[in-house]
């Protein structure tokens, strides 16, 4: 073998090496929880609350496809490190799809975890009357028939969770803090932020939160100069600055949004929308919320700005 050969040759190991490093990096195998319990006793808050910790979620999924999922987040090259899944047990072949899917994924040494949502009879059945719909297994039955014949199904599964949440007594609140205290680690959950532009003259924002109303501030419109352009221009935000109250305003709300922001965690709201609306949705509200969402941005909080009025005009 020539030298130029054995260059070749060796330079080929170490692109197989990198290769092989490159794959087994590919197929790091997620985290995976299975949230599984009676209809009507919080599943969907549950699932909710594990999305907003960051985790991906799938409704519904049938049990047999829970490897194939787990198999195609291992090829992510990390993005989906945590999984979560959604099963409802309604047939006896789904519930042995679902113990076949789980000896699978033990053998692939996957780390899983089965959390489970039960409540009371008299407490299901409230749900369910409240809102005037049937239990999904009840048929011609009463709901009370439906609930005792899910509650057998389900009567093995139960035994094999690893974490049981009896919600009977628990509002939505208090559930997303049971499951913040299992997932969300040493961390504070995170409070993201949508800070949105409006103008008045074409509606209230619909999703809004808070609303912060800007025409107490001159008008930019009314100065020809400064007409044509948006609060995106510096020369547009610095007149609206230099009115007065407008950095007293901004220092002001910011600190209350502060003093928001906490409850909000506390209550376990993840997400808020800060409507900022002036006449037409294109220079104060513009500027007001580009300098809010620096702001929110410098205290933590994840900030999102969307001017939705600009360039209506």
């Amino acid at each position: 073998m020539t030298e130029q050969n054995r260059a070749e040759h060796g330079a080929g190991d170490v692109d197989t090496g990198t290769t092989e490093a490159g794959q087994a990096a590919e197929a790091a195998i997620p985290e995976l929880v299975i949230i599984s319990g009676m209809s009507g006793a919080g599943r969907s808050t549950a699932a909710k609350c594990l999305e907003d910790l960051g985790w991906f979620v799938v409704d519904n999924l049938p049990p047999a496809l829970i490897p194939t999922m787990v198999e195609l987040g291992a090829r992510s090259q990390g993005n989906v490190a945590r999984i979560a899944v959604v099963v409802d047990v309604r047939g006896r072949r789904f519930f042995d799809n679902l113990r076949e899917s789980l000896a699978d994924l033990d053998a692939k040494q996957v780390t899983r975890r089965i959390v489970f949502l039960e409540s009371s009879d008299e407490a299901l059945v409230r749900r369910f009357e409240s809102v005037r719909r049937p239990h999904p297994l009840q048929g011609d039955g009463r709901i009370v028939d439906g609930i005792a014949a899910e509650r057998d199904l389900l009567r093995e599964l139960r035994g094999d969770a690893d974490l049981v949440i009896d919600t009977s007594s628990l509002n939505v609140h208090e559930l997303r803090a049971k499951m913040d205290a299992q997932f969300a680690g040493d961390e504070e959950p995170e409070l993201r932020a949508t800070v949105m532009s409006f103008g008045y003259k074409y509606g209230l924002p619909v999703d809004a939160d808070l609303v912060v109303d800007c025409r107490f501030l001159p008008n930019p419109h009314w100065v020809p100069e400064l007409r044509p352009f948006t609060g995106l221009n510096e020369e547009v935000s610095g007149y609206v600055f230099n009115q007065p109250g407008a950095k007293e305003f901004l220092n002001q709300y910011t600190e209350l949004l502060q003093l928001i922001a906490a409850g909000y965690r506390r209550e376990g709201k993840r997400y808020v929308t800060i409507a900022v609306g002036c006449t037409g949705g294109k220079h104060r509200s513009v500027a007001m919320s580009e300098k809010l969402a620096a702001r929110l941005g410098s205290e933590g909080i994840e900030t999102v700005v969307v001017h939705r009025d600009m360039g209506r005009e």
